[in-house]
């Protein structure tokens, strides 16, 4: 019979093992090591220690570059997902996790989506965006826990961030919904990756050592924001939210957006802004059916209809084609 004393000893070796495991791991890592550009940066002036981490920064774009293939399966995915009704959700925790907050958070001004349709997930909850909780990305239970609350389907797409690839909450709740048989993906900084092993495609931006050791929000924050950045802007354009370069699904809630939708219709119909405001407030302040009357040369009703056949797509609602995707 074994007794609780000998239990409670057995599970403690293996949690200290899985520690040792985790500490290996981490020491592997490109973006905990130390970087050789950065040797002496205490020692630093303003302007050294500003071009040091700018020469650094320069990195990015190119790391990035590298993981394009995978960024546009991504960025094809979740244009399908959310026409079919489904939704993007991003977890992370941290700097990733505030990162994917502020992407998902300024997609409906940008594009009038439903706030339900790009969600995130933070380790520790919205009051970690402010203060930092970073415990909670220790724990695989409320990583599960906080992705099971939405319920994931086969309509979703996933998203975990994690700069090392390793947070045992990012990797849960991916892993969670992939079983659950949502599309998932993940956003990393190292190859390798539990965060990897866990989702279906994978984007790895390898950004390399920060200029401060393991401070992770510099140039791997940086890579995360960017790949997101391209993936919600391609969905969308793909979606249809774009018009050639110009934001026509743009929110008017303030002044600036008002001006904002005011001078893509003046852009994209080259008319003069009496008839673009006109316009505007037939449409019922909505610049996509004020873009598809002018363009389609038809009236409100009929633009509405074309925009409803068309999912939102403006371009496909001017042209009144069927859309695929």
């Amino acid at each position: 019979m074994v007794t609780s004393t000998t239990t409670q000893e057995t599970a403690s070796a293996h949690q200290e093992d899985r520690k040792k495991d985790q500490v290996s791991l981490l020491q592997n890592l490109t973006t905990e090591s130390q970087n050789e550009a950065s040797q002496g940066f205490d020692t630093k002036s303003a302007v050294e220690i500003a071009r040091i981490i700018n020469h650094e920064d320069a990195k990015v774009a190119a790391a990035v570059k590298k993981a394009i293939p995978e960024i546009a399966e991504i960025i094809d995915q979740v244009a399908r997902s959310l026409r079919d009704g489904g939704r993007l959700i991003y977890v992370g925790a941290g700097s990733s996790g505030r990162i994917a907050a502020l992407d998902s958070s300024e997609c409906p001004p940008t594009y009038s989506t439903a706030p339900g349709q790009v969600q995130y997930i933070m380790a520790g909850g919205p009051k970690a965006l402010a203060s930092a909780v970073e415990v909670n990305e220790d724990s695989e239970e409320l990583g599960q826990r906080d992705i099971a609350r939405r319920r994931p389907t086969r309509k979703d797409v996933v998203i975990g961030l994690s700069a090392s690839g390793r947070t045992p909450y990012v990797v849960a709740a991916v892993a969670y919904a992939r079983a659950r048989g949502a599309h998932t993906a993940a956003v990393t900084c190292n190859h390798g990756t539990p965060l990897a092993a866990a989702a279906d495609i994978v984007v790895v931006a390898e950004v390399g050592a920060e200029v401060i050791s393991g401070s992770t929000r510099m140039k791997a924050g940086t890579a995360q924001k960017m790949v997101l950045n391209m993936i919600t802007t391609g969905a969308m354009t793909r979606l249809g939210y774009v018009y050639e370069n110009l934001m026509v699904n743009v929110h008017m809630q303030n002044s600036k957006l008002v001006e904002r939708g005011i001078r893509i219709l003046m852009n994209a119909c080259n008319i003069d802004r009496v008839t673009a405001v006109e316009t505007i407030k037939s449409a019922g302040r909505s610049v996509p059916v004020a873009l598809v009357m002018l363009k389609a040369k038809v009236d409100k009703p009929e633009a509405v209809r074309r925009l409803a056949k068309s999912d939102g797509n403006v371009r496909v609602a001017i042209d009144d084609n069927v859309l695929e995707l």
